[in-house]
């Protein structure tokens, strides 16, 4: 058998990072909470109105079930499956500064411009929180009437930082989109890199960036994938091999070498 292993130099810059280290766990899935928090004490609030979806129930991994429920804040909820929204409105049905919504984010009416309006959001919202794993990319590059000034927005880990990927656009596709995709996207809207916290990278308005003095944002400072990349390679005569994560990590389904091979083994030179 072949020796093979993953020696990654680690690039992370800790003067970059330190917002992480701000991490609390209340209801959110990697501390989240925390950092939120930390953010808003550095770049301040101006209306305490966020916007969650897929929200699930309202609860459990939410973002914003904490500022919502203990820091006076109002704000829109949205999410997709109907049996998870039966729960979410219960939980806030008792709660007027709530609204929520059942429902899918899409183009025309159901554009996340068009929902935010109908809810009576502020234009400039204090935070986005965009967990809907797939289309995360294409519904925050769609929406272009309104301007949250911090979006948390799940990214997909697995993919290397200098690998550029967006999934195709449509709802049924669970691929997600790379971090480095991401910040592109951020850059385009005004946006800079603030933190990474498992799979969610925070986004501040590029005004208020400058209040959190991170010098350095690059992708390789703020982000190491670590266990959950998996590296490919060519022997010479033919045979693929992997290196790194040798898991489907959502699916926890062990990545089979011999599956990934193209050519027969007669064939290979």
């Amino acid at each position: 058998m072949p020796r093979i292993e993953l020696r990654k130099t680690p690039k992370l810059n800790p003067d970059s990072t330190y917002l992480a280290r701000h991490a609390n766990q209340v209801t959110s899935q990697f501390g989240e909470d925390g950092v939120i928090d930390m953010i808003f004490d550095l770049i301040t609030t101006h209306n305490k109105y966020c916007v969650e979806f897929g929200a699930f129930d309202g609860r459990l991994m939410s973002n914003t079930w904490l500022l919502l429920n203990m820091s006076g804040w109002s704000g829109l909820l949205m999410e997709g499956d109907g049996e998870n929204y039966k729960e979410l409105e219960e939980n806030y049905a008792a709660n007027p500064q709530v609204s929520t919504l059942n429902h899918m984010v899409g183009e025309g009416e159901n554009s996340l411009d068009n929902i935010l309006a109908g809810a009576g959001a502020p234009k400039d919202l204090d935070l986005m929180s965009i967990d809907i794993d797939g289309n995360d990319f294409h519904v925050w590059q769609g929406m272009q009437d309104f301007r949250p000034r911090l979006v948390v927005i799940e990214f997909n880990p697995t993919v290397p930082n200098d690998v550029f990927f967006v999934q195709d656009p449509e709802p049924e596709t669970a691929q997600g989109a790379s971090l480095l995709a991401m910040i592109e996207l951020a850059g385009e809207k005004g946006y800079e890199l603030a933190c990474v916290l498992g799979t969610n990278a925070f986004f501040v308005l590029a005004d208020d960036f400058p209040r959190l003095e991170i010098t350095d944002n690059s992708i390789d400072a703020m982000f190491d994938p670590m266990g959950m990349e998996t590296k490919f390679f060519q022997g010479y005569d033919g045979t693929l091999f992997i290196a790194g994560c040798d898991r489907l990590v959502w699916k926890d389904v062990p990545i089979d070498h011999e599956a990934l091979q193209v050519l027969p083994k007669e064939e290979k030179i």
